[in-house]
């Protein structure tokens, strides 16, 4: 006679995708157009989530993109947008949660926050902006080794 364990089946489905909040600051237009110089851009990642529902399993988690774009001291545009995409995340070890909800929720919401991103800029006159592919798992090593760091001194 074989021992059947039951194991509870894993899900992590999207359920709802949205922007939580998008934001483009042109301070100095229209002279801006007008300089024709080449601004330096940086770019600037935010992750949060929550569980909106424990009975339903559900987690919000949100990709928040900056784009600075400056060129000397001025600032030529501000772009921002907060990609959210509602989860449903169930049969997880506990301690497996954090990085599902830090590398593969931020995985599923790259592409429409690029997009977001880049519909923004080019709104405000600008060219065309990608944002580079992110490996989110390295960002998440990162994250962790700098948490046992502080901890360790």
């Amino acid at each position: 006679m074989t021992e059947q364990t039951a194991q509870s089946e894993v899900v992590f489905n999207l359920e709802k995708i949205y922007i939580k909040d998008s934001s483009l600051e042109v301070p100095d237009a229209p002279q801006v157009f007008l300089d024709g110089n080449s601004p330096e851009v940086g770019v600037q990642l935010g992750i949060s989530h929550r569980q909106i529902s424990a009975e339903h399993s559900l987690y919000e988690v949100v990709l928040a993109i900056t784009v600075t774009a400056k060129h000397a001291d001025k600032t030529v545009f501000l772009a921002e947008a907060h990609q959210a995409g509602l989860f449903r995340i169930s049969g997880m070890p506990e301690s497996e949660l954090p990085k599902v909800l830090e590398i593969a929720g931020p995985n599923v919401l790259l592409p429409f926050a690029r997009q977001a991103v880049n519909n923004l800029v080019e709104s405000g006159g600008f060219p065309q902006l990608l944002v580079n592919p992110i490996n989110f798992e390295a960002l998440y090593q990162q994250k962790q080794s700098a948490a046992s760091q502080a901890v360790a001194h």
